[in-house]
């Protein structure tokens, strides 16, 4: 089987568009990422998962991959996942599509997907996911911006809070991961 990175970087080269980082995310991040999994008993949901580096630190927490669903677009990250963790349920379908995936009482979204400066993605994506997910559920989102990618103004619109859990400086580029759960009122 093709490297991971061949294959991310033949995706890149093949679809700019549809692959907007430029390297897999590292193993700090997908650690960063996947803080405090240990122990949910929902589904967990990845959305964008590219070549699985935040799929392996998933499990690696223990989520059982029977309790895992990846939404990825791009197919030839699909065919590579599947390979890659064959247990693992994966669709070829976008972030958006989350509520017509059958699950409900997700515990968890783990998401790679760029939503920064992007109003309809955010509430097509987060707000959508909230929708399905359990009163306690959280998601967590990677971002190469300073700042939250969901700003004050959507926060409140979708109900949610930012809690920001950390720069990973040992990422290319460095990238901070962002959590958010349901404003408590």
């Amino acid at each position: 089987m093709a490297s991971e990175i061949g294959i991310f970087l033949g995706e890149v080269l093949r679809r700019p568009a549809e692959v907007v980082a430029i390297a897999p995310s590292s193993g700090a991040v997908a650690r960063r990422m996947t803080e405090g999994l240990e122990g949910m008993t929902g589904p967990v949901v990845e959305i964008g998962p590219g070549t699985g580096s935040f799929t392996k630190a998933i499990l690696e927490r223990g989520i059982a991959p029977e309790q895992l669903t990846l939404l990825e677009t791009n197919a030839r990250f699909c065919e590579t996942l599947s390979k890659r963790f064959p247990r693992v349920r994966v669709l070829n379908s976008p972030a958006q599509e989350i509520a017509e995936i059958g699950l409900t009482g997700i515990a968890a979204v783990i998401s790679g997907v760029p939503v920064l400066a992007r109003p309809r993605l955010q509430r097509e994506v987060v707000g959508r996911a909230f929708a399905v997910m359990t009163e306690n559920g959280f998601f967590t989102q990677v971002t190469y911006s300073p700042n939250a990618p969901i700003g004050p103004a959507m926060q409140r619109e979708l109900g949610v809070i930012a809690t920001r859990r950390g720069v990973v400086w040992a990422n290319l580029p460095p990238a901070r991961v962002f959590e958010f759960r349901r404003r408590r009122h």
